[in-house]
């Protein structure tokens, strides 16, 4: 699968209460931890910069997240006033079984958890909809979950191993010549 080559910014949520307990949280409808509103609130000023200095404007063209509660929250705090559009097909991989184990027990990514969703029909589901919205948006803010980071690593470098991105960390995603075809640097240097 392919991804549209225009700019957009992708964060993963802020620490959920399942991040903070070391649990897998895939579809598992967790919410922030107190840490993790605070991450949020830390991130309003990165992506209010990133507006001003980087696209002349006081507004995304849209924010989006997944429906899950830990990707709203963030971007609710993350950044405030704007409207949130949520996304179904950006949830977090299915980890069946998995769901609520030590993230220790997390299998390859390449093996299909018991009743949970195999690797191609997460990537798949990912890529379809990072797609619909690159097809209608300028140059969004998304905000989902650390497995939609793998699948764009996956699709981008060849692998879907690569470090943990961290929470509310945001990464700019720009077209260019480089080997890969793509820019990927942390939004203005910063990490939360």
């Amino acid at each position: 699968m392919k991804l549209i080559r225009k700019p957009f910014v992708f964060a993963r949520h802020a620490q959920s209460t399942f991040n903070a307990a070391h649990l897998i949280g895939g579809f598992t409808d967790s919410p922030l931890s107190e840490h993790g509103i605070e991450q949020a609130k830390n991130a309003a000023p990165i992506l209010s910069d990133a507006l001003n200095n980087d696209l002349n404007s006081t507004k995304w063209s849209v924010v989006v997240t997944s429906t899950l509660q830990r990707t709203q929250q963030t971007a609710f705090y993350a950044v405030p006033n704007q409207t949130i559009t949520p996304y179904e097909q950006l949830k977090e991989r299915n980890w069946g079984d998995l769901e609520g184990v030590p993230i220790e027990q997390q299998l390859p990514y390449e093996v299909t958890p018991p009743n949970g969703e195999p690797w191609d029909t997460f990537e798949t589901r990912i890529i379809n909809a990072l797609n619909d919205i690159l097809r209608q948006y300028p140059q969004p803010l998304i905000i989902a979950h650390s497995g939609v980071y793998r699948v764009l690593n996956n699709v981008i470098n060849g692998t879907p191993y690569c470090p943990r991105i961290g929470n509310v960390s945001p990464i700019s995603f720009i077209p260019s010549q480089d080997e890969n075809g793509w820019k990927i640097t942390p939004l203005k240097g910063n990490s939360i």
